[in-house]
């Protein structure tokens, strides 16, 4: 997909200056990498946010293609979709692998980040960028974390806000999980390693168990041996799970892994005093997801409904995990497009 998706129309790091994060240490000349696509309203009218998950980037396109783009649920002919790499990840924001004021890689020594410290980075570069309202702000899982957030720091900016594979909180089984995938870096003959087990570790808890039975069950690996005769040979669920481990550990950077996990975990926003105006919430809750379940993410929307919000809850009938979002694009589409429908209203 990322050879054939359309280019941002501008890809910038965005300076914000000194920034104060919520642990109390102010990270000096902080930049956000911004990628946009099409040309904002002035007013912020036609503007789409879209979060990115625990391992993406701001282009958007590239890895939620089916989503955002020409034609698309989020239809980049009518509407400016805007995406921003989230403080301490490794794809072009400030984070770990960033210079720090000793003019070497902040490596372990970068502080603790927390989803609000990603939001408000977010707003102060858009601000820079003359982007002051949003007409929707969507993500899925730590991308639909980032989504409600902006909605409790800027109810005030945002139109409309789509949240999916995500609730109000992070569970104790989403924290224990992370910090397994956490331990296993630490643990590892290198970082990298440590990082390829991680992310074998993480594949098991965005896939659901009927999807692996479906697709890899009992077979032996594509690539050839049989376990019964070969200690070292692999069934195809473990071969998909090596793939799926070097695939990542190639372009991901453990320091910054350890600190968006970590910011998902210290996501907890109900005790925030809700208060007017409210967005439109739209929460999609995964059936076969065993790391937001369904049933957190339904009360979340009734949280919000109790309060005052024009807020639904959705449910996404799949077997593929946490993951539906990004896998079945076209069936996410269908369910909630009757919500965003007044988008292209407004966008006329």
């Amino acid at each position: 997909m990322a050879g054939s998706a359309p280019q941002p129309s501008l890809e910038r790091d965005v300076a914000i200056g000194a920034f104060t994060l919520d642990c109390g240490v102010t990270l000096p000349n902080v930049v956000q990498r911004v990628s946009l696509y099409g040309e904002p309203w002035p007013d912020g009218g036609n503007v789409a946010l879209v979060n990115h998950a625990l391992t993406g980037s701001s282009r958007v396109v590239e890895w939620w293609g089916e989503i955002a783009g020409p034609g698309k649920l989020l239809d980049t002919r009518a509407l400016a979709i805007v995406g921003v790499n989230v403080l301490g990840s490794c794809y072009g924001s400030t984070g770990p692998t960033s210079a720090g004021p000793d003019g070497k890689p902040y490596g372990a020594n970068f502080p603790v980040v927390s989803v609000s410290d990603m939001v408000r980075a977010q707003r102060r570069a858009l601000q820079t960028l003359g982007i002051e309202r949003l007409a929707v702000v969507a993500g899925g899982s730590l991308g639909g974390m980032q989504a409600l957030e902006w909605t409790l720091q800027a109810p005030q900016s945002v139109d409309r806000a789509l949240i999916v594979g995500a609730c109000d909180w992070f569970s104790a089984f989403g924290i224990a999980l992370n910090a397994i995938a956490r331990e296993a870096i630490a643990v590892a003959a290198t970082p990298q390693a440590g990082v390829e087990l991680a992310r074998k570790i993480a594949m098991l808890t965005y896939k659901s168990e009927a999807l692996l039975e479906e697709r890899h069950g009992r077979k032996f690996d594509r690539k050839g041996g049989d376990p019964r005769l070969h200690a070292g040979d692999k069934f195809d669920v473990e071969g998909y799970l090596d793939h799926q481990g070097k695939l990542f550990s190639a372009r991901m950077d453990p320091q910054a892994y350890l600190t968006v996990t970590r910011a998902m975990d210290l996501f907890d926003t109900r005790d925030r005093v809700l208060a007017g105006p409210y967005p439109a919430y739209t929460f999609v809750g995964i059936t076969s997801d065993w790391l937001f379940l369904p049933g957190y993410v339904r009360a979340a929307a009734e949280r919000f409904a109790l309060a005052g919000a024009d807020s639904v809850y959705l449910e996404f009938v799949s077997n593929h995990g946490h993951d539906a979002f990004l896998a079945e694009p076209e069936h996410l589409r269908t369910l909630v497009a009757p919500r965003l429908a007044s988008l292209y209203a407004d966008a006329a």
